[in-house]
């Protein structure tokens, strides 16, 4: 493990050295040890302020927003202590790792809550480099919402050679002017496309420019953080390039237009800084400024954008593959209610099925059972209005075609289907375990669309 820390502390110094050129993003690194552990995240209530004079009742990391950066390595292990300071309790999901299950982050499915005052250790090797998110799995509505989400960078094995490298949160926060809360959920919106936030933010802040070196090859990281909003990310910037999708490289980059990002996906661009001091790139959601990059004096020499070496997803035997067909719709009975007079709202179904819940010593039967090591391919249907980004714990789909649209195979973890889409995806079930199964709109998720398919 010592071998580890000081080979993380070496890419750490040299982030930092690029975060000297210019101002970059001010997003902070979790604490570290180097001893029983490498990264230390403490759950607590926290002020921050995200709008201008008002100081918002946030949760958070390590006390602020943005939460810390964690960086690990490719094919390196990596140990982060969770030390719970909340009064209810709350798990941690590496959102996109494909991790031993144990590790996953799911309460009684992989893992029993971590209690109030109590601590967790999370150890895995992460086998893929990329752009990851790291989130609990208990009260999602409320400790997502309130801040509980960050970033977790898994650099590659060889280091592409980048001159500037930007991590950015994307989130919408659920506050007024004067920073406190709005209602983060709603009935009305739950059933449709989930409720959306009124400040849009970059790493907490409003619209912010940061300083890149002027003829810079640029990495950009895009992650949605965000409970429910869709962005659809384009840039001022022609020549802009899609190098990576949802924490995986493309073979063979593409020139951004636009691009839809529904809660817990990513996207990694490249762009090359203009060698004029002064000049901008600004990246918006659909006509809405989210970030401008600012070009400053350097001594950045002007190169094409370095390749990112592909991930070792498995390739999946699409001539034996077996194939499992997944309708998702809205479900129209009527709401139950419980003996205390409390709603149980149950909106969405997963092939005619909300979720029921789980708790220690009762959970529900999986969606489906896969033998480990075959090939399945997902036949993804929605069958409603709204947009329903499905996402897989432990496993990475390959995304075969649609019959909405031209798809170029790529890989990904949260798969979005549009209005009446369909979209076949194939899934090597290489990784032992249940592994939860959802929408990542998370009031989607809370209201029923969720499960498990079991690798055994």
């Amino acid at each position: 493990m010592e071998n580890s820390v000081l080979n993380r502390r070496n890419f750490i110094k040299s982030s930092m050295a690029i975060a000297i050129v210019g101002a970059l993003p001010q997003l902070i690194l979790a604490k570290q040890s180097s001893t029983e552990f490498d990264y230390e995240l403490i759950i607590a209530p926290a002020d921050v302020n995200i709008v201008p004079g008002g100081s918002t009742p946030a949760l958070s990391f390590n006390g602020g927003y943005p939460s810390p950066v964690i960086r690990a390595k490719q094919h390196q292990p990596v140990r982060i202590r969770v030390i719970n300071q909340l009064k209810e309790p709350t798990t941690i999901h590496w959102h996109g790792l494909r991790i031993p299950i144990d590790m996953d982050g799911v309460p009684f499915l992989s893992q029993m809550p971590i209690m109030p005052g109590d601590t967790f250790d999370y150890e895995f090797t992460p086998p893929d480099a990329g752009t990851f998110w790291y989130h609990p799995h208990m009260n999602s509505i409320e400790q997502l919402g309130k801040g509980l989400v960050g970033a977790l960078i898994v650099e590659e094995a060889e280091k592409p050679d980048f001159d500037a490298d930007l991590v950015l949160c994307m989130k919408n926060w659920h506050i007024k002017d004067d920073g406190s809360f709005t209602a983060l959920t709603s009935p009305q919106n739950a059933f449709r496309m989930g409720t959306p936030g009124r400040i849009m933010t970059i790493n907490g802040e409003m619209h912010p420019t940061y300083d890149v070196p002027a003829g810079g090859a640029i990495r950009i990281r895009f992650l949605n953080v965000d409970n429910t909003l869709v962005y659809d990310v384009n840039s001022t910037d022609p020549d802009a390039q899609i190098i990576a999708i949802d924490g995986n490289p493309i073979e063979q980059p593409i020139t951004l237009e636009n691009h839809l990002m529904a809660p817990g996906m990513r996207l990694d661009l490249g762009v090359m800084s203009s060698k004029e001091v002064g000049k901008s790139i600004t990246f918006k959601h659909k006509n809405k400024p989210l970030v401008t990059l600012r070009s400053v004096a350097s001594t950045a020499t002007f190169h094409s954008l370095p390749a990112l070496p592909l991930n070792p997803i498995p390739e999946p035997d699409l001539n034996n593959a077996e194939t499992i067909k997944f309708a998702f719709e809205w479900n129209a009975n009527i709401t139950p209610i419980h003996k205390d007079g409390k709603v149980n709202y149950n909106f969405w179904t997963m092939n005619r099925r909300s979720w029921e819940g789980m708790s220690k010593g009762n959970i529900p039967a999986p969606l489906a059972q896969l033998e480990r090591g075959k090939t399945y391919l997902f036949e993804l249907s929605n069958l409603t209005q709204y947009h329903h980004p499905i996402h897989i714990h432990g496993h990475t789909f390959t995304v075969l075609k649609s019959n909405k649209k031209a798809i170029t195979p790529f890989h990904s973890d949260t798969v979005l289907l549009g209005k009446n889409e369909t979209v076949i995806a194939a899934l090597v079930a290489d990784n032992p375990g249940r592994w939860m199964y959802h929408c990542h709109i998370i009031e989607h998720l809370k209201t029923g669309f969720m499960g498990y398919v079991e690798v055994s």
